[in-house]
């Protein structure tokens, strides 16, 4: 019953969390909260972290326990952090000044976005973008 499927897939409103399996947690945790500088929620436990991003939470944990497959060798995703078009170029001198170096200058792309790519300590791609 596909349709049936296509209707209940269509309750889903939003994307609530995202969890990233760390190989270094530390220097994971530390990055997105003094780098990023993003909100860090009260602990779950030592080995999940949590940090609110808008209305979203981004949580770091290692694999194991309930999540028993191994981390990954090389990155694994792309986060992408939309922000006001002056910003993105703010972003990058914040990120230069806390010693991450962005992997290209701010570029306007014909798709209609300022870009900036830079990667995490586990060497995820992240971006921080605006709408033009």
């Amino acid at each position: 019953m596909p349709n049936d499927h296509a209707r209940a897939m269509k309750a889903i409103r939003g994307l609530d969390y995202t969890v990233i399996f760390c190989r270094d947690l530390p220097a994971m945790t530390a990055f997105y909260q003094d780098v990023m500088g993003f909100e860090r929620a009260p602990n779950l436990s030592d080995t999940w972290i949590e940090f609110r991003v808008g209305s979203t939470t981004l949580a770091l944990t290692r694999p194991g326990g309930r999540f028993p497959s191994p981390a990954p060798e090389g990155p694994t995703l792309q986060l992408a952090f939309r922000v006001p078009p002056p910003a993105v170029a703010a972003c990058a001198a914040a990120l230069r000044a806390q010693g991450v170096e962005p992997l290209e200058d701010v570029a306007d792309q014909p798709f209609g976005h300022r870009t900036l790519f830079f990667r995490d300590p586990d060497g995820n791609l992240l971006e921080i973008y605006a709408e033009l």
